[in-house]
């Protein structure tokens, strides 16, 4: 993977949560990024209380899902115990009103839906990712819709990110075309 220069931008914990990696590996890791300052790395858990540690990586964006008010407190513990120059919050699925957000030093915000068995029963109400949107808009941070809100939002999706995460789209377009000439 690694190998690779072409410019991505990787989710590295989609299926696991970073507060459940050993240290020695979130370092080994921090140091291959710090070698691939091309890419763009996302990592996202749901227990930053877990976490202490500090990182000057201008290409890893650590993130916390909130699915209800009463995790708000993940957004505080992440910005207390990750040092890091770049943060997001996934809001997905919204089970209740969050309400008003602190997004203070925020970067990204991301929106979704149950999805799944449960999604005919659990939907992210539309009032929830306007405020969530207008929150994030008052602070100029970037709103991305998934696609799994389409039933709930319409076709209008909002689906913005960071000018970075532009960058290395342009960047994997440019390569493709030189690739294929």
């Amino acid at each position: 993977m690694m190998e690779k220069k072409k410019p991505q931008n990787f989710l590295l914990t989609g299926m696991s949560d970073l507060s459940g990696w050993h240290e020695e590996w979130r370092e080994e890791v921090f140091k291959k990024i710090a070698e691939n300052p091309q890419h763009q790395f996302l990592f996202l858990t749901k227990r930053p209380d877990l976490l202490s540690f500090e990182t000057d990586l201008d290409n890893a964006w650590f993130g916390v899902t909130v699915t209800r008010k009463s995790e708000l407190w993940r957004i505080d513990a992440l910005r207390s115990n990750v040092k890091a120059k770049k943060y997001h919050v996934t809001f997905e699925p919204l089970f209740d009103d969050p309400g008003k957000v602190d997004l203070t030093g925020i970067d990204w915000i991301v929106v979704g839906t149950m999805t799944g068995a449960k999604s005919r029963t659990v939907k992210t109400d539309p009032g929830w990712a306007y405020s969530l949107t207008e929150q994030a808009h008052e602070l100029n941070i970037p709103v991305f819709w998934k696609e799994d809100l389409v039933p709930i939002m319409g076709e209008e999706m909002i689906q913005e990110m960071p000018d970075v995460f532009n960058k290395v789209l342009e960047e994997q377009r440019i390569w493709n075309n030189q690739k294929s000439k």
